[in-house]
């Protein structure tokens, strides 16, 4: 067909002329509202993008050295909830001043805490010092 009879045929029906493949020989063209076209392409890539942050976000939990059993243990339930909402969690031990000194009392409380959580979750990377943190970080494992 002819560019100018395709050019009438879509003002005729009051739509776009769009071209499809322009290295074929001849050219594609289609007749299509275009402006629907692109409504709908942003609508597939919105959706896209909504189920790729369903995969989990980083949550953070912090403790101090010398953290009490009843706020290690409230902090341990919440990082269930969240590991059972399939998110990652992210725990660290803040050592402030002279809070330094005891670095094993971090390791240990980082290590009980991957252990009390190690039925729901597995440990993406070990404890380890970043600056005056102590962090480790936690995934839920996956369903069976």
């Amino acid at each position: 067909m002819a560019i100018a009879d395709a050019l009438e045929a879509a003002e005729a029906k009051n739509l776009d002329l769009v071209e499809i493949s322009p290295n074929a020989d001849p050219p594609v063209v289609k007749i299509m509202d275009f402006g629907k076209y692109r409504y709908e392409l942003q609508k597939k890539v919105k959706e896209q993008r909504k189920k790729q942050a369903k995969q989990g976000e980083l949550k953070e939990i912090r403790f101090r050295p010398n953290t009490d059993d009843h706020d290690y243990d409230f902090k341990t339930r919440h990082a269930r909830e969240f590991l059972e909402q399939g998110n990652k969690v992210k725990a660290w031990v803040q050592f402030r001043g002279r809070d330094i000194i005891y670095k094993d009392r971090g390791l240990a409380m980082l290590e009980k805490f991957a252990s009390d959580l190690d039925d729901i979750s597995k440990v993406d990377q070990l404890p380890k010092m970043e600056g005056r943190r102590m962090t480790v970080m936690l995934a839920p494992e996956k369903k069976k």
